[in-house]
């Protein structure tokens, strides 16, 4: 199987390429933040402080997470029955994802489902720690990213393009470098860069620049 890990911080360009890679490529995509994101609104549902590891420890056992994918390629994520899908975009489920992926419980419940799509199928994955933990082994490793204000600017897009609100430029770009700090400083699979992934800066680039660029090098390493 074809493995790809796509790593960076928040707003780096990392969903957006990835499922454009699974696309051309013809790839299953696997966007790891999703499932932390339904794991830290399901918590949240239930008044679960995501920072309290023993209550999220505690309230885990009732939360039945799954993945499937639609006919059309996209992916769903279901918590006990319900599709959370169309919630995940929004800053709240940013934040909570955040939150729960600093405790090992968490890690651990969704580390299994991450693995097994990668062992059935041609994956794409992105997140944080792909290439340093879940797909150590993954053929080819990329990270991404791009200065916090290019990466706020895409958050606002993002949101407004949803319909969501949002707070002012300089409330999100402090929003992404308390989440940068937060992901980069955690004690468990902390993010960071694996030492043979290709580092891509996406600050000045455009996003079908960036797709170009990862395609180029999926394409090589197929030959």
């Amino acid at each position: 199987m074809l493995n790809i890990a796509i790593d960076g911080p928040g707003g780096s360009g990392k969903s957006s390429v990835a499922k454009a890679l699974a696309a051309r490529m013809d790839l299953k995509y696997l966007d790891t933040g999703a499932l932390y994101r339904a794991l830290g609104l399901a918590l949240k549902q239930r008044g679960v402080d995501p920072e309290d590891e023993q209550a999220v420890a505690g309230a885990l056992p009732s939360v039945e997470l799954s993945l499937e994918y639609a006919e059309d390629g996209r992916q769903l994520v279901f918590v006990n029955g319900e599709d959370l899908t169309p919630y995940l975009r929004t800053q709240d489920a940013a934040d909570g994802a955040s939150k729960v992926a600093v405790h090992g419980c968490v890690r651990n419940k969704l580390l299994g489902i991450q693995r097994e799509t990668g062992k059935r199928f041609n994956v794409v994955m992105d997140g944080r720690d792909i290439g340093t933990v879940v797909l150590p082994g993954a053929d080819l490793k990329i990270f991404l990213t791009a200065s916090v204000e290019v990466r706020a600017k895409r958050r606002i897009g993002e949101l407004e393009k949803a319909g969501h609100p949002h707070g002012s430029m300089e409330e999100i770009m402090e929003e992404i470098a308390q989440r940068d700090y937060r992901d980069s400083h955690r004690e468990i699979a902390p993010l960071k860069q694996a030492e043979d992934a290709v580092l891509v800066d996406t600050s000045s680039m455009s996003l079908e620049e960036v797709i170009e660029t990862v395609c180029s090098m999926v394409s090589s390493i197929r030959k």
